[in-house]
């Protein structure tokens, strides 16, 4: 992340702005660019809207880190309630889930439980269910229980980092399990030893992955990527790839691109997130690229 965005992101997790921004309308209003909404049906009607112009959809219901049981088995039930909308609708989705929203790292045990209940009931739709990485704390606590309830089920897909020293290992230690693994560069902030840090370094551990994952037919590649080279690279590696694979991109992020790619012919998935705990999300956003600095500060000085 740039040190712009590092900036943007220091200002935002300030109280006051966040007060401002979370209880008037601006930061609603601006969440609409990159959040569905805050319900489940804001988020189903968005992806109504995305499959009719040819996109598959992930639903992300908002949220991480829970501590309560009580909250872990709520975001749980939130989940099983846009699986049964996805089937109810008829939707392409699946939906995306992060284990420590599931207990992870407070109660492993009720995060391994909650994701086999998700992926049984999104077995029995139909569908299938991603499982995002996090920082590096708990990445081999995620392989653990993903392994367990792919094996058993085998309708879930996985997120892997480029950015962390481990991944080309992780990557031949779950491309034989099936299912699909989401590439993606990584957004935490990690330490040397964990990640390498400058940008082209991971976009080189990146292209390297990719190759390896293009490869692999026993799994489903699912590049996550708004980068025209990375594209351009995908692009070439699919010509001689003849299982599935597809795109992977941010719901409002260069929807332009999306289009094009769409119109292509080639397969291309959206994550749509949804919910209250839309703002930590929307700062995230912002600060990924410089030029939403000022896209943000409009937004909150129009409301000051």
């Amino acid at each position: 992340m740039s040190t712009m965005g590092k900036a943007l992101l220091a200002v935002t997790e300030r109280s006051s702005v966040r007060r401002m921004m979370t209880e008037g309308g601006a930061g609603r209003r601006l969440s609409r660019r990159f959040v569905a909404g805050e319900r489940l049906e804001d988020a189903v009607a968005v992806a109504g809207d995305l499959n009719a112009v040819g996109m598959r959809v992930s639903l992300d219901h908002l949220g991480e880190h829970v501590t309560d049981a009580a909250d872990a088995a709520a975001a749980r039930d939130a989940y099983l309630a846009a699986i049964d909308n996805i089937a109810a609708a008829g939707l392409d989705a699946n939906i995306s889930v992060k284990l420590t929203q599931l207990g992870l790292g407070n109660d492993d045990g009720l995060a391994l439980d909650s994701l086999r209940a998700l992926a049984t009931r999104a077995a029995a739709a139909g569908t299938t269910v991603s499982v995002d990485m996090e920082d590096s704390v708990h990445t081999e606590a995620t392989i653990d229980i993903y392994e367990r309830v792919q094996r058993e089920e085998g309708n879930l897909g996985l997120a892997l980092q480029a950015y962390l020293h481990r991944t080309e290992g992780d990557l031949a230690r779950l491309t034989p399990l099936g299912g699909h693994i989401r590439l993606c560069k990584g957004a935490y902030a990690e330490p040397p030893e964990v990640a390498v840090q400058r940008k082209s370094e991971v976009d080189t551990r990146f292209d390297h992955l990719l190759g390896i994952l293009m490869a692999a037919e026993s799994t489903m590649p699912a590049v996550a990527t708004h980068d025209d080279q990375r594209i351009s690279l995908t692009r070439y590696l699919a010509t001689t790839r003849t299982a599935p694979w597809e795109f992977q991109m941010l719901y409002g992020v260069r929807t332009g691109l999306q289009r094009e790619l769409v119109a292509a012919g080639h397969p291309l998935r959206i994550y749509v997130p949804y919910g209250d705990a839309w703002y930590p999300y929307l700062t995230r956003r912002l600060a990924e690229r410089p030029a939403n600095v000022g896209f943000f500060l409009r937004a909150a000085l129009s409301h000051s």
